[in-house]
């Protein structure tokens, strides 16, 4: 199994607030057979992605500790969203996870449609989303899991900004 933990939040009692907020989006991928525990003495949430991981040759992968607002933004050619991807664009990691900001009003300039499946955690702010002919209303904490080949469609609505961590099969052969 390989995974990554992602911190959304911690106690409101640790009396260092440089570390909670050091600590708030930040990530650890946990590579294949990488042997680990987790303590925490305050409360904390956090979100766990686990799954089997499929090796590609000789490529492997490594422990990696980061924070979200240090990942720089990556180009998106005709988007006006902001996009940081967590783990590296190699052909060892079978999956990655994307940060996407989006400010009031703006949206996906495309429909979508994509081989891979997606997962999505709203993690701030409000918005619409479109998956084939239905659309939904989201807001903070809502997730939403999106098939193969389904169209789907992002806008972001209200008086803050959006943000949602998305996650994306890449990598390998879907079938």
């Amino acid at each position: 199994m390989a995974g990554l933990l992602f911190f959304m939040s911690f106690g409101k009692h640790l009396n260092d607030s440089d570390m909670r907020n050091g600590w708030v989006d930040s990530y650890a991928y946990l590579p294949p057979n990488f042997h680990h525990s987790l303590d925490c003495v305050e409360s904390a949430t956090l979100v766990v992605f686990e799954r089997r991981y499929e090796r590609l040759g000789s490529h492997t992968t490594e422990l990696i500790v980061g924070s979200t607002d240090k990942k720089p933004l990556l180009e998106t050619p005709g988007e006006v969203f902001e996009l940081r991807k967590l783990l590296p664009v190699s052909l060892a990691y079978d999956f990655n996870i994307h940060i996407m900001d989006f400010q009031p009003g703006e949206f996906l300039n495309v429909k979508e449609v994509h081989y891979n499946q997606h997962g999505l955690l709203l993690l701030e702010g409000q918005g619409i989303y479109r998956l084939g002919d239905n659309w939904y209303p989201v807001q903070a904490g809502d997730v939403i899991w999106m098939a193969p080949f389904v169209p789907q469609w992002y806008a972001a609505l209200g008086k803050n900004r959006s943000r949602y961590l998305l996650y994306k099969d890449v990598n390998r052969n879907p079938l």
